[in-house]
C-alpha cells in the first residue's frame, strides 16, 4: 500500500511556504496565535460576552467538588445527584459522599468482570491479536463509567460520607495505581492463555491481588460507621452505628435513582430512535443491570431534563463531549465560542452525525444539570448551569453555563426517571437491545 501513497515533494512544500507567506491574515494569525495561544485568539469576544450566567430554574448543590487527576467525573457527578437528594432529606446545606468509596468497589467489581470475560473469550478460542481482544486490554482499569454502572454499585455497597473514607493520593491521581493494576491483571490472562486448565485459579490469585493492591492505595473502607449530624435549624441528630447500603437507602432511597433508564441521542442514522441499544464486554458488576440505552430525539432528552429541573426540583446526571468549543476559565459552552476556521482559513463543518462517525467526537465527561432558562412560552430553552467536579477556581466557583445550542450538538446521554417515559418507550425497554461492539464510541465515557 506505500507505494501508493505520494511523497511531499520539496516543490511541495516551497509552494506551501510561498502560499503561507504570501496571506497577510497568515502571518498575522501566526504572529498572534504564538504569542497568546489560539483559544485567545479565536475566542469569539460577542459571544462569550453575550452568555448570560441567570437561570429561570437554578437549583443550590452547595461547593463544587473535584476530581481532580481522575476519571471518576461519572462517580462524582451521580454522587452530586445523590448528595442533592441527601442534603434535603437530612436538612444540611453541604455535604459531600465519598467518592473513593465508590471507586474502590468499582474497580474491585470490574477484577473480577473483566477476569470473568477474558477468561471466557479464552475457553471460546478468541485470538489474542483480535481487535477485540487488544480492545479489553488496553481498556482495561480505566477510570472512566456510565450511570447505571454507579447504580450498580451504590445498590450492591451503598455510600458513605466523604470524611468517613477521604481521599488519598492515589484516589486523586490514579494514573500509577492504574498502571499497577493493569499489568497485575495482564500477567493473570498471559497466564490463563499459557495453561486455560489453571484458568479458576488464576483468576482466585488475580482477584486476590487486585483487592490487596486497591486496599493499599485507597485504604480499608469502613462496613459500618457511627453518625450524628447537625441539621439547618441547629438540631443534633444521633442515628448510631449504621451500615452503606443502610446510609444510602435512608437518605437517597427515596429519589429511586437505581430505576432510572439512560437516554442517549446516537445520531447515526442506522441506529433507530425508540430503541434500546448496549455496549458488548461493558459493565462493573457481574449480575448487575446491563450498561444500555435508550436512543431518542435530541429534543426529548431537553424536554425531560427542563421537566426535572423545573417540576421535581433535583439534578440532571449527563455525558458529553466536553471539550470543543469550551471556555474552562469561564466556564463556559457555545457552538460559537471559537472561531478556530476563520484564524486556520480552514471549514471543520461536520454535523453530529458525522463527527460520531468519522471519530472527531464522543462522550467524555459526565456532569449533572442544576439550572435551566426556560422562554415565556415554558418550553424553550435557552441555557443551562452545570455543576461540574473540576473544582471551584474555575467558572462561577465551579459551576459552568452551557448554551442551547451546545447541547445538541455534544450532549449525548441523560438518566431519567422510567415512569416519566411515554408508552412507547416505556414498551421499548423491555426489548432486547441492539448491541454495539467493544470500541463503538456509544461506550467512549466508560
Amino acid at each position: 500500500m506505500s507505494e501508493h501513497i505520494a511523497p511531499l515533494s520539496s516543490h511541495d512544500l516551497a509552494d506551501l511556504t510561498s502560499e503561507f507567506e504570501g496571506s497577510k491574515e497568515n502571518v498575522m494569525a501566526m504572529n498572534a496565535v504564538t504569542a497568546a495561544g489560539i483559544d485567545k485568539v479565536a475566542r469569539n469576544y460577542d459571544r462569550a460576552r453575550l452568555l448570560q450566567r441567570r437561570f429561570s430554574t437554578s437549583l443550590d448543590n452547595g461547593e463544587a467538588t473535584h476530581q481532580d487527576r481522575s476519571g471518576r467525573c461519572w462517580l462524582f457527578s451521580s454522587l452530586n445527584v445523590a448528595r442533592f437528594v441527601a442534603k434535603k432529606a437530612m436538612n444540611i446545606k453541604e455535604f459531600e459522599f465519598s467518592q473513593n468509596y465508590a471507586m474502590y468497589f468499582d474497580k474491585l467489581e470490574r477484577v473480577n468482570y473483566f477476569l470473568q470475560d477474558i477468561a471466557n473469550l479464552i475457553r471460546e478460542g478468541e485470538p489474542t491479536d483480535s481487535r477485540l481482544f487488544q480492545h479489553m486490554l488496553s481498556d482495561v482499569m480505566g477510570d472512566g463509567g456510565q450511570w447505571t454502572m454507579a447504580m450498580n454499585i451504590y445498590k450492591k455497597y451503598g455510600a458513605v460520607p466523604k470524611d468517613l473514607y477521604p481521599e488519598t493520593e492515589s484516589s486523586k491521581n490514579t494514573g500509577e495505581m492504574n498502571t499497577q493494576l493493569r499489568r497485575m491483571l495482564h500477567t493473570a490472562v498471559s497466564q490463563m492463555e499459557k495453561d486455560p486448565s489453571r484458568i479458576d485459579e488464576i483468576i482466585l490469585e488475580a482477584t486476590k491481588a487486585g483487592h490487596r493492591i486497591l486496599t493499599i492505595h485507597l485504604g480499608e473502607p469502613p462496613k459500618s460507621f457511627d453518625w450524628e449530624y447537625t441539621d439547618a435549624d441547629g438540631e443534633f441528630h444521633r442515628v448510631g452505628e449504621i451500615t452503606p447500603v443502610d446510609f444510602w437507602n435512608r437518605y437517597v432511597g427515596d429519589a429511586d435513582l437505581e430505576s432510572y433508564v439512560c437516554l442517549v441521542d446516537d445520531p447515526r442514522h442506522e441506529h433507530v430512535k425508540g430503541k434500546k441499544i448496549g455496549i458488548e464486554h461493558l459493565n462493573n458488576v457481574a449480575g448487575g443491570d446491563p450498561t444500555e440505552y435508550l436512543n431518542v430525539p435530541i429534543q426529548f432528552m431537553k424536554d425531560c431534563v427542563r421537566d426535572i429541573l423545573v417540576e421535581r426540583g433535583i439534578p440532571v446526571w449527563f455525558g458529553a463531549d466536553c471539550h470543543p468549543m469550551m471556555d474552562r476559565q469561564d466556564g463556559a459552552w457555545a457552538t460559537d465560542l471559537f472561531e478556530y476556521g476563520k484564524v486556520y482559513d480552514y471549514d471543520f463543518t461536520m454535523d453530529k452525525e458525522e463527527r460520531v462517525r468519522f471519530a472527531d467526537s464522543a462522550m467524555n465527561h459526565a456532569m449533572a444539570f442544576v439550572g435551566v432558562d426556560v422562554a415565556e412560552d415554558n418550553k424553550t430553552t435557552r441555557r443551562w448551569r452545570v455543576e461540574n467536579s473540576w473544582g471551584t477556581k474555575i467558572a462561577d466557583k465551579g459551576y459552568f453555563t452551557m448554551g442551547d445550542d451546545w447541547f445538541d450538538q455534544y450532549v449525548f446521554e441523560v438518566a431519567v426517571p422510567k415512569a416519566m417515559l411515554p408508552e412507547e418507550y416505556q414498551k421499548a425497554l423491555e426489548e432486547p437491545a441492539t448491541m454495539l461492539p467493544a470500541w463503538d464510541p456509544m461506550g467512549a465515557l466508560a
